[in-house]
């Protein structure tokens, strides 16, 4: 994937796995565990997976997610679906796939499928602070099952996987245009310095850093699309956490930071909404706060080669027609460069 990767990568390659994906295969594995759709289905918006809302037969939705082919083991998929299994044992409101023919995992046709209760809602109000103090109560009580025990098979949010892998990826498949090659890596080399450590202690005199985190199971990827939020006046009304696909070990700060935004008075007094609720429930570590910055600037990083390394899927050239041209990778070096900045400021408080 060269600079002219969108017109270098149609012709001559294999069909990708989703492609034999077909509504017919969707009913079908769904019947295969004693569920009939009566023809109707929605597909419903995930790149690395694919995800449908299923009308019943007896009017009962529900969804069904395929899993990306060789993405995660069959051990990390069930050590996914245990977690959900905790959660909700925990009665914390998170959506977790459905036991049919005495599994929460099934295969059909190639694929590797579950298949969820539909729950309604819409993206929380996030400039409510009552409703960030109420996600703050619902993220202690995940963490406070996630840390009861860790994952075996399932990564760890680290350095060498987001920042290390990603970059070296994008570098040796030249994904990344000659003209802006040297500037990205430049960019990139200094910000994870920084994240590992080598810079952290003259980041604002702070050296706490990743490794020093506590490690717990987290949601992984808490960003305001995977909460849905229903009336707080009907049952069972408030939150709801969906998609765990991205499950891992971390710092608890993962699953806050991407809940904030605006500019740094406005962050600081959403965190402290986040953390009134959460500490309710569970201690935070201040300290954590200091890795809010490292933490954005990894998932930049590793966004990049996600999107590189997914090219081939159909859906991604058409739903990110603008990456990987030269003005991609400009705003990119950028960003990388805004992020060292902001690596080196006062972390925010609460």
């Amino acid at each position: 994937m060269h600079a002219d990767h969108h017109d270098a990568h149609p012709r001559a390659q294999s069909p990708h796995p989703f492609s034999a994906l077909t509504p017919d295969i969707v009913l079908d594995a769904l019947a295969s565990v004693g569920l009939y759709g009566d023809g109707r289905l929605l597909a419903l918006s995930s790149y690395e997976n694919r995800v449908y809302q299923i009308w019943l037969e007896d009017g009962e939705r529900v969804v069904a997610k395929f899993y990306r082919p060789e993405r995660w083991s069959t051990a990390q998929i069930l050590e996914e679906h245990a977690f959900a299994a905790e959660l909700m044992q925990a009665e914390v409101p998170a959506v977790g796939p459905l036991v049919r023919e005495g599994s929460t995992l099934h295969h059909h046709a190639g694929f590797a499928f579950s298949v969820s209760p539909w729950r309604g809602g819409r993206g929380p109000e996030l400039d409510d602070f009552e409703v960030l103090e109420w996600i703050g109560r619902f993220l202690a009580r995940i963490h406070t099952v996630g840390a009861a025990q860790p994952f075996e098979h399932r990564p760890a949010l680290d350095v060498q996987t987001f920042g290390i892998d990603a970059r070296d990826w994008l570098l040796t498949q030249q994904v990344i245009p000659l003209d802006m090659q040297s500037a990205w890596k430049d960019a990139c080399d200094k910000a994870i310095e920084i994240i590992a450590g080598s810079a952290l202690s003259m980041s604002a005199g702070n050296s706490f850093s990743l490794i020093q985190a506590r490690q717990i199971r987290l949601h992984g990827d808490c960003h305001p699309g995977n909460i849905l939020w229903t009336p707080v006046e009907r049952p069972g009304g408030g939150p709801h956490f969906v998609d765990l696909d991205d499950a891992r070990m971390g710092p608890a700060v993962q699953d806050l930071w991407m809940l904030l935004s605006g500019d740094r008075s406005q962050r600081t007094q959403q965190l402290g909404a986040l953390l009134e609720g959460y500490e309710q429930f569970r201690s935070f570590d201040r300290r954590e706060l200091a890795l809010i910055e490292p933490l954005r600037t990894l998932r930049l990083i590793h966004y990049s080669a996600w999107l590189a390394r997914r090219w081939q899927d159909p859906i991604f050239p058409v739903n990110f027609p603008w990456f990987g041209s030269s003005d991609y990778w400009r705003g990119q070096v950028d960003m990388l460069h805004e992020q060292i900045e902001a690596m080196g400021e006062e972390p925010l408080y609460a």
